[in-house]
């Protein structure tokens, strides 16, 4: 996957707001977890855009985003608790793209997104 193009905007509200004052991969992560934790407005709707062995979503399904997942977080996925086949399950976010979403959640997915990328 071809690198994100930096985006100095997006670099500065990670490092000042996300990752700031933590101390290796654990901190970051919990830092990812409450920031998109308190950005996103939940619940919302969400597309998946690509298929992870992880998850049962497949390309094009729709969801609703209720929260946070309580799963481990890590620099390379966070989950998000879904409603899906009337059930909740968690999925990666990095598998979702917001369809009915604020423009805090949209900005939120989209810096995740971009972190992953780079």
């Amino acid at each position: 996957m071809p690198r994100a193009e930096r985006d100095e905007e997006r670099d500065e509200r990670i490092e000042t707001q996300i990752t700031v004052d933590t101390y290796g991969a654990e901190e970051q992560a919990m830092g990812w977890h409450a920031y998109l934790g308190d950005t996103m407005d939940f619940p919302f709707e969400a597309r998946c855009v690509i298929e992870r062995a992880e998850s049962p979503l497949n390309v094009g399904e729709t969801v609703r985003v209720i929260e946070m997942s309580p799963t481990e977080p890590t620099l390379s996925q966070m989950f998000v608790t879904v409603e899906w086949m009337d059930r909740t399950l968690g999925v990666p976010l990095e598998q979702l793209e917001p369809v009915d979403a604020s423009s805090n959640t949209e900005q939120a997915i989209a810096d995740w997104q971009y972190w992953l990328d780079r």
